[in-house]
């Protein structure tokens, strides 16, 4: 995507890190969250009735809402390179970076969590080569299938994924963090590639026809069988595309973009998660192309990017993950969309 860099920061001493975004000029910007506990920084601002439109920067970050202040570290970064709006005062610049975390607690020495210096490493490794995928950056410890751990059906790693697609001139591209309490499932065969393990070892349960089974059999769904505690799950996702929108359109684009995740994450936007899409345009390209052409087209990018980073990750103690997994082990979901 021309017009931005992405770099990743990982920590070696246990799975987690930060992911930045770094736009070579102000990138318009607009978010679709419909999460219910979303763990954000200046996130806000970009609904559509907020005058600020443009930003310098997207962190995304493990560690939870412990790691909301890793931030400091991209605004550090941009600062000092003299990246941000004239606010007044001599020789200051002020970078406006968004922030938005998952937690990866559960994941290795929950102690260890991304701060400041990692989100400034992360920038200070931002590049326009190609991205790493997996188990790296705000992906390390991202994990997926955790909705039914209190019935003993444990999750699988989640991790970090990317897509894009180039039509002529115009490039739609996705990151996608995959930390998700549902199953992801692959939109185009209906197959689980990760999501909650079945007891016995012997595949997948597949959440949603779990939860059709414990519901018809009338047991009780309280917290004991369904894990879903506010702020331990969130799938975050940047779509960026090179043609010119304003924040209204691209607060559309987010929106449709978003049902992406709908095809491939089951279930979606569940009471305790924190899932949000931010929608990006670089401005590079002044093209007329309807914000709905972009939006439908970006879902399928999204499901990409969700699908490639559980397929991406690799397994970490007491997680494992899809690829680890043989073929006859996945389990045949619900048709795709």
């Amino acid at each position: 995507m021309p017009g931005l860099k992405v770099g990743h920061f990982t920590d070696p001493r246990r799975p987690t890190g930060c992911t930045a975004i770094l736009f070579d000029e102000p990138a318009a910007a607009a978010v679709d969250y419909d999460g219910s506990a979303p763990g954000e920084t200046l996130v806000v601002m970009l609904q559509p009735v907020s005058p600020v439109d443009r930003i310098h920067a997207i962190l995304l970050s493990g560690g939870g809402v412990l790691s909301l202040g890793a931030v400091a570290g991209a605004m550090r970064f941009l600062e000092e390179r003299k990246i941000g709006y004239d606010w007044g005062s001599p020789d200051v610049r002020i970078p406006l970076v968004v922030g938005a975390i998952i937690d990866d607690l559960a994941v290795g020495d929950a102690r260890i969590r991304p701060d400041p210096d990692s989100a400034y490493k992360a920038c200070a490794a931002a590049s326009t080569a190609p991205i790493a995928e997996g188990n790296v950056g705000a992906g390390a410890g991202a994990t997926v299938g955790r909705m039914l751990q209190g019935q003993g059906l444990r999750g699988m790693k989640g991790g970090l994924g990317t897509a894009s697609l180039r039509l002529g001139d115009v490039v739609i591209g996705a990151l996608a963090v995959v930390n998700a309490a549902g199953d992801v499932v692959d939109w185009r065969t209906g197959r689980i590639v990760a999501g909650a393990r079945r007891a016995d070892g012997s595949g997948l349960a597949d959440i949603g026809e779990t939860l059709k089974k414990n519901l018809g059999a009338g047991k009780p769904h309280g917290r004991a069988d369904v894990d879903d505690p506010a702020l331990r799950s969130t799938t975050l996702v940047v779509v960026a595309t090179n043609v010119d929108y304003t924040k209204p359109q691209l607060t559309k684009i987010a929106m449709m973009a978003n049902a992406g995740g709908a095809w491939t994450i089951r279930p979606y936007h569940t009471t305790g998660d924190g899932d949000q899409l931010f929608a990006i345009s670089t401005g590079r390209l002044p093209a007329d192309v309807p914000a709905s052409v972009t939006g439908a087209l970006a879902a399928e990018v999204v499901a990409e990017a969700i699908v490639r980073a559980a397929s991406a990750a690799r397994s970490v103690e007491g997680w494992p993950a899809a690829a680890d997994l043989p073929t006859s082990a996945r389990t045949p979901g619900p048709s795709g969309p």
